[in-house]
């Protein structure tokens, strides 16, 4: 997917969104592949959340403890609202369960920047855009 048109589609989604699928199973022949040991997480799940999260700006990255922090990002169409998000990377394997994403939103009035609640589905949509991201990484890398 083009990174303008991943950009736009995860912009879209940073509002009313769907639920995230479960996607428990997995091949079991590609169990070493899905192990990481160099950056002490997934690397296919480290790879897309960066890639997801590439048009906001970053603050934190740490690849051992698998926590990626972006700086507050507003969107040009709407610069009124501004976003946050961290995500945690749990496991070396490639599961639903290993990735968890938080989403800060804050509104401008008055020019002070004031918290404001976030659709829970967001959190939940963006894990599911990285876990696809991954998993998609993961098949082009096998051989065959």
């Amino acid at each position: 997917m083009p990174r303008r048109l991943r950009t736009a589609l995860l912009l879209s989604l940073l509002l009313p969104v769907a639920a995230c699928g479960g996607g428990k199973d997995r091949p079991k022949g590609d169990l070493a592949a899905a192990r990481v040991t160099t950056i002490g997480v997934n690397a296919y799940l480290w790879r897309a959340s960066l890639d997801t999260i590439s048009f906001m700006p970053l603050l934190q990255t740490d690849s051992s403890g698998g926590v990626i922090v972006t700086d507050w990002y507003a969107n040009p169409a709407a610069p009124a609202e501004r976003m946050k998000v961290t995500v945690s990377i749990l496991d070396q394997d490639l599961r639903a369960d290993a990735v968890r994403v938080a989403v800060s939103r804050q509104i401008n009035r008055d020019g002070q920047w004031i918290d404001a609640p976030v659709k829970a589905a967001t959190a939940q949509k963006l894990e599911d855009i990285i876990l696809t991201h991954a998993r998609d990484l993961r098949r082009a890398a096998l051989p065959g």
